[in-house]
């Protein structure tokens, strides 16, 4: 009778001890599943996904500061007007594109180029600059063209207004001004858009910038 009750225990124990190595390992199994879920789906502040955004935010707002503080200095209008009527191509170009018709390794020769340069082409950052003009902003001049922007490169904008009296600041036509370029087609990239007032135009300057 004895032996039967030690054998009844025994397989009982048997049991006990069966069900616990079980629960241990649906334990471990949970929790382990549980981590990958986790390390899957977390999105932490280092992800390359909010680091990105963080880049692209922060080179935007560079990117607009320049313009305004250029355009507060007149380095902006300056550039504007570094344009040759006579240049090679016959139809007018900024000075010393050649036949290109834009900057395609940096910003122009003049101040607003050396802050361009200064402060994205030094940091392995490429831009591409150019002006909108027309009753729509439907036309389009290219200063710069450094290639095709990247998916995450972001665009800052900045209307300017050129006066009739403002002056071309390219090298030997200081002295000639927008106003008498108006009955020459093809003389400046703009063409007088009857503004009321002593207004030009006004056009709308965007820089595309993108990490190389």
């Amino acid at each position: 009778m004895r032996g039967l009750l030690d054998r009844l225990g025994g397989g009982r124990r048997d049991r006990a001890q069966a069900h616990t190595l079980e629960a241990f390992a649906a334990a471990i199994l949970l929790v382990a599943g549980l981590t990958f879920a986790l390390q899957a789906t977390a999105v932490t502040p280092l992800s390359a996904s909010t680091s990105n955004q963080h880049i692209e935010n922060q080179q935007r707002a560079v990117a607009g500061d320049l313009l305004a503080t250029s355009a507060d200095n007149g380095d902006l209008e300056s550039a504007l007007l570094y344009w040759d009527p006579e240049a090679d191509s016959g139809d007018g170009a900024f000075v010393g594109t050649g036949e290109d018709e834009s900057y395609t390794e940096g910003g122009p020769p003049n101040d607003f180029g050396e802050t361009l340069n200064r402060t994205f082409l030094d940091r392995s950052i490429a831009f591409n600059v150019d002006i909108r003009h027309g009753d729509r902003n439907e036309n389009r001049t290219e200063v710069v063209d450094m290639g095709r922007p990247s998916d995450n490169a972001v665009t800052a904008r900045r209307s300017v207004a050129l006066a009739d009296d403002a002056n071309l600041t390219a090298p030997g036509y200081e002295d000639t001004t927008l106003r008498q370029l108006e009955g020459d087609p093809g003389a400046f990239y703009v063409e007088d858009d009857v503004v009321a007032g002593d207004v030009y135009d006004y056009v709308e300057v965007r820089i595309v910038v993108w990490r190389m």
